[in-house]
């Protein structure tokens, strides 16, 4: 069985030779957090692993979870149930960590599980409803896809971790 870190690293080879052949689509890695699914833009993966324990830093939101060490880097962990006001995550071995990368950052996002990798045609991708309440702040999204009968979450990345890199600009942009 190969690792979701080496599949990843071999998707990611594959990423880049597909962006080159067709402009009109994204790749997103999907993946579920309760009963919702969400993606992330592909090139802002970094790596997919198993959860590990992470360690508590003191006074920190109720949605970061802590740091883990990955190779000499320490990375905060966010995790995302708490992140959009659903509590905190009771972690079990079967979570995964999606390592994103954010400008010159590197985060952390704690999911449930990993879904699915998609291609999505830009024409496909429908704009955010505007709505005052909801699960997910609609700052953070950058919208929305229906594949099978499910609705995609496509996330920000940007957006979502603007108030931590304090980029003001990527929140209204």
């Amino acid at each position: 069985m190969m690792s979701t870190s080496t599949a990843l690293a071999a998707v990611g080879q594959q990423r880049a030779e597909t962006v080159e052949f067709d402009s009109h689509e994204e790749q997103y890695v999907t993946f579920t957090v309760g009963d919702e699914e969400y993606g992330v833009n592909i090139l802002a993966v970094r790596e997919i692993r198993g959860w590990t324990q992470e360690s508590r830093l003191p006074n920190l939101p109720e949605y970061v979870r802590g740091v883990i060490n990955l190779r000499g880097i320490i990375i905060p962990i966010f995790d995302l149930r708490a992140r959009f006001g659903g509590g905190p995550t009771q972690v079990t071995p079967r979570h995964v960590v999606v390592v994103i990368q954010v400008g010159e950052r590197t985060r952390g996002i704690l999911v449930d599980a990993i879904s699915d990798i998609l291609a999505i045609d830009h024409s496909a991708i429908k704009p955010p409803p505007d709505m005052e309440t909801g699960l997910v702040d609609a700052e953070y999204l950058s919208g929305l896809y229906t594949a099978d009968n499910r609705m995609v979450t496509l996330l920000s990345v940007e957006r979502l971790f603007a108030a931590e890199t304090g980029d003001d600009e990527a929140v209204r942009g």
